[in-house]
Parts: structure tokens; sequence; C-alpha cells
């Protein structure tokens, strides 16, 4: 059976990630969008079973619209991806969960106005 990883996707208008795992948000929480869009960030918290420590896991984070789509600027989806590693820290049980988190800053997008 895979393991499990909780993730929150928060939209925000600026965000900055701390190495210790910490994500400072401004104007997070919003959903609806209007055109152009302004700067804007994702913030990414998530919850790692602790037997991934230490292993390369792969990231995609796309933009979808609210009928399920991929959004295109042009022709090209807006997608990042990635790879993150957790460490387990120091002194901490083998069991449990794990945090790690990111934070990704958007420029303005020719997006269509809507949610």
């Amino acid at each position: 059976m895979p393991s499990r990883i909780a993730i929150q996707v928060i939209l925000c208008d600026h965000a900055v990630a701390e190495a210790n795992g910490k994500v400072h948000m401004l104007g997070a929480g919003w959903s609806v969008t209007h055109t152009p869009t302004s700067p804007q960030a994702v913030a990414v918290l998530m919850k790692l079973p602790s037997d991934l420590a230490n292993q390369r896991i792969a990231l995609r984070l796309t933009l979808i619209d609210e009928d399920g789509h991929q959004v295109l600027v042009g022709d090209q989806p807006v997608e990042v991806t990635s790879e993150l590693t957790v460490d387990r820290p120091a002194g901490l049980p083998t069991a449990g969960d794990l945090d790690a988190s990111f934070a990704l800053n958007v420029q303005p997008l020719p997006l269509r106005p809507g949610r």
C-alpha cells in the first residue's frame, strides 16, 4: 500500500517559506481571480509519513479551471515540477508524520476571470 501524503494548497497574495518549515502568508485563502491577475502565491503545506524520510518525492503543481481542465497561457500549461526530500530531524521518533512546506510566488498571468 502506498504511503499517504496530506497536502494543503493555499492561494495568497504573497508567501515566504522558512527553512524550519514555517510559511508566512499575506492575503491568504482566496479562490476567485480577475484579469490580469495581480502577483500571487501558492503556499503548500504537507504531512509526509515517516517512511518517506530521506527519499526523493516528485512534485507537480498544475493550475486547473473550475471545470477541471488544465489552464494554458498561450499553448503552455501553467505548471511547475520539482523534487522534494524531507530529512527526519535528529531525535524525532521514527513513527509519526514529517512536515514539509514551500511557497511559490507567481507574477501576473493573463487568465480569464473565475475560480
